[in-house]
This record gives structure tokens, C-alpha cells and sequence, in this order.
């Protein structure tokens, strides 16, 4: 008797948000064995993780935590480190690390948000040839490790491009979690007309960050209106929550809720690196950045009502066939 068996599909997920993407993407895959994965390494990136030194990173701590913890609520097919399954298709979140086992497979990159800037780290990592990881998502796509890259916008194109990823490699899709932005107008976040602020975890990840400075600004910026923090899930809250006491005094402070609805209901929107600059422009919010605001205007991800996980799919099945 014949059996019609469906190729498999493993997603390898990240953060929460990196999540939610991967997940989008699979539900317009009915017809395939879609599988997920947190996110994980090898060698002695597998090593550190599981001694719990990587736990500010995707590899363990609240990211992984989160990520199980939303896969298991959605009745998600977990296969740990792609080990139980031959797949046809890998869909990954981030190529920094590229894993073993999928190195002899059709891979698809799907970028997650936005990208940290060209700092001398990064290029260090490029001229003396070290792990990708070192310089964070600034060498995202440079694995140069799979047939198709998703991006978010044509300025994103151009940046990939201009760092050195291959044009017929690109394709513009779009973003889930970042393509439908209206949709956060209608939600149940209780304050309006603040300034909203949503911070960083520059620190948590070894990276310089003057908060004194950032707080007064913030503060300066709210000049006595009501000031919202949301603090990134990988941060150290009682010490941020004592800066922002100290030194942006009367603030509200958050550490959990959908940040994309507090976007929504704000006048003003304060960020460090948050990908959360990208919603605030594309809802005509005044953004306030570390990045060039003129360069975020040409990197705002599509806002194609809510279609980029369907248009990632269309990617996924036309390297299956």
C-alpha cells in the first residue's frame, strides 16, 4: 500500500519573538511536518550553554525559556536539536551559528527584526575571519549557508546587499510581527498619551550603555508627562528599575505585556536598539533612537496586512520542490 508521507520541516526558534515568527511561518505549511527547535550550537558554544554561561543569550536562560514555554502552550512539535527526524527544509531565525547537522541541508533565513549596527566589532569579526556570534546580529547573513534569506524591506535588501550577501539570494517578504503594525491599535493597554520607553539589554550582553545618560534623556524628552518603561526581558530589573527610580523618578516600570500595544498608545516612543522603532515609525509615532531615524525610515519592514509569514511559506515551498 502506498503511504504519502510529508517531508519534514524543521524551524530552529530564538527569542519569543523569534518564536511567534517561526510558528507564523508553519501555519501556512498544513501540508508538510513542520517541527521546532529552540535554538542551540556546538562544540563549546553547546558546552558553555549547558553550564549555563550562555544564559544571556538565546541559547538558555528567559529566551529558551520563554520559547519552550510557548511552544509547549501551542501544542508545537518539539524535536530538541533536530535529532529525531531526517528533514527536507530547515527555516532558522539567525545563521550566526550555522549547526552541524543542517550544513547538508536546504536551508531558508528568515531575518528576525533589526539588526545591530557595523561597530568595530564587527569589523574585527570580518577581518580576522572569528565566529559570526561575536559581533551579533550585525553579520546576519553572512553564513552565506542557505538558499534563501527573507528580509523585511527593499532598504534591508540593500543593506544585506552592501555588506556583501549575494542579490539573487534576497528575497523581500516581509516580517511577521512587524508587517501589519494597525493591528496594535486595537488592544487593551490601559495608558495613553505617554512617552514610552523601552529599553535594552546592552549591558546583559557585554555591550557598552551609558543609562545615566539614557534616563536623563528620556526623562528631558517626557518634560513632566507620564513616562512608560518596558524592560527587555534579558535585563537585570532590580538594577534597572533603581536607575530609572534614581534618575527618571514617578516612571512607571514593566517588565512584562505585548510592548508592540504600548507603542500603539503612546505619543512618544524612546528606544536604545529595539526592533520596537521599526512599529513606532511605521505608526507615525515621534521615535527617538540610537539608530539614524532617516536610515530606519528605509529599513521599515513592509506592511503587507499581516502577509510575510504566508510569502516566507511560498519561499519554503518553492526549495522543496
Amino acid at each position: 500500500m502506498f503511504i504519502n508521507q510529508m517531508k519534514k520541516i524543521l524551524f530552529i526558534c530564538g527569542s519569543l519573538n523569534q518564536t511567534t515568527q517561526m510558528h507564523q511561518v508553519s501555519r501556512h505549511l498544513p501540508d508538510y511536518d513542520c517541527c521546532f527547535s529552540p535554538y542551540y550550537g556546538d562544540g563549546i558554544v553547546k558546552v558553555l550553554a549547558r553550564r549555563g554561561l550562555l544564559d544571556f543569550t538565546v541559547l538558555g536562560g528567559p529566551f529558551r525559556q520563554s520559547t519552550e514555554r510557548y511552544l509547549q502552550e501551542h501544542s508545537c512539535n518539539i524535536d530538541h536539536e533536530g535529532k529525531s527526524n531526517n528533514y527536507e527544509l530547515v527555516v532558522t531565525c539567525s545563521d550566526l551559528i550555522v549547526q552541524k547537522n543542517i550544513r547538508n541541508k536546504k536551508v531558508i533565513l528568515v531575518q528576525e527584526g533589526m539588526t545591530d549596527p557595523e561597530n568595530i566589532t564587527y569589523h574585527l569579526v570580518r577581518t580576522l575571519s572569528l565566529p559570526r556570534y561575536l559581533a551579533s546580529t550585525s553579520m546576519t547573513g553572512l553564513s552565506h549557508a542557505y538558499k534563501k534569506f527573507c528580509v523585511a524591506s527593499e532598504g534591508y535588501r540593500d543593506l544585506f546587499i552592501k555588506k556583501g550577501v549575494r542579490a539573487e539570494k534576497i528575497v523581500v517578504t516581509g516580517i511577521p510581527n512587524f508587517d501589519n503594525v494597525r493591528q496594535y491599535l486595537n488592544n487593551d493597554f490601559p495608558y495613553k498619551n505617554f512617552v514610552f520607553v523601552a529599553t535594552s539589554d546592552t549591558r546583559e550582553t557585554f555591550k557598552f550603555d551609558n543609562r545615566k545618560a539614557f534616563l536623563k534623556k528620556a526623562a528631558g524628552i517626557a518634560d513632566g508627562r507620564q513616562l512608560i518603561f518596558k524592560l527587555h526581558p534579558n535585563e537585570n530589573f532590580g538594577r534597572s528599575a533603581k536607575e530609572i527610580e534614581k534618575f527618571a523618578p514617578g516612571s512607571l516600570v514593566l517588565t512584562d505585556g505585548n510592548a508592540h500595544h504600548m507603542v500603539a498608545n503612546c505619543d512618544t516612543l524612546i528606544t536604545q536598539y529595539s526592533s520596537l522603532a521599526f512599529t513606532g515609525i511605521a505608526l507615525g509615532k515621534e521615535v527617538h533612537s540610537y539608530f539614524d531615524l532617516h536610515m530606519l525610515r528605509r529599513l521599515t519592514p513592509l506592511q503587507n496586512e499581516g502577509s510575510s509569514g504566508r510569502k516566507i511559506s511560498d519561499v519554503c515551498r518553492s526549495c522543496l520542490q
